[in-house]
């Protein structure tokens, strides 16, 4: 499994704009007024992958640099399972980005006339800034599971 890279979670984020701007304009009329803090729960869950993977990173670096451990080694299934939720959460994280995108595509033209639009202005803001630490935080959770590289002793030029 290899590491996000930055033009899937645009390539998520571009076709979930484009749906969600089609969405939003077919069906503006009758959707619920929106939450205004909705885009809290990505923000939520973006910073307890980071915790998460600080948390991970020390204890694969005490390991490595052969320190005495507090706490036991990581097992690699455990670093597997991390780095898999982290990248899921990146692009579940560039969906929700790009949706919240497609809602501001929508709504931000029409806020000066449509005090609803005004309203969901502001709401889609705030999920796209949550959506984007969503993002942040599983792209460091994934950072947290590399192994340092291994030091190799220079051999004597002297010889």
């Amino acid at each position: 499994m290899g590491f996000t890279r930055t033009r899937d979670l645009l390539a998520v984020g571009l076709v979930a704009a484009i749906a969600g701007f089609l969405l939003v304009s077919l069906a503006y009329s009758s959707i619920p007024p929106l939450p205004r803090l909705a885009g809290a729960a990505p923000a939520l869950l973006g910073v307890a992958e980071a915790i998460a993977g600080a948390g991970l990173r020390s204890r694969i670096r005490a390991r490595r640099e052969g320190g005495v451990a507090e706490r036991p080694p990581v097992p690699p299934l455990t670093a597997a399972r991390a780095m898999m939720t982290a990248k899921a959460t990146s692009l579940a994280g560039a969906a929700l980005a790009g949706l919240w995108i497609g809602l501001l595509l929508y709504v931000v033209p029409k806020a000066s006339t449509v005090d609803a639009a005004a309203d969901d202005t502001a709401t889609g803001a705030i999920g796209l800034v949550g959506s984007l630490v969503m993002i942040g935080g599983a792209l460091f959770l994934e950072h947290c599971c590399r192994t340092p590289p291994e030091e190799r002793p220079r051999p004597d030029r002297d010889r």
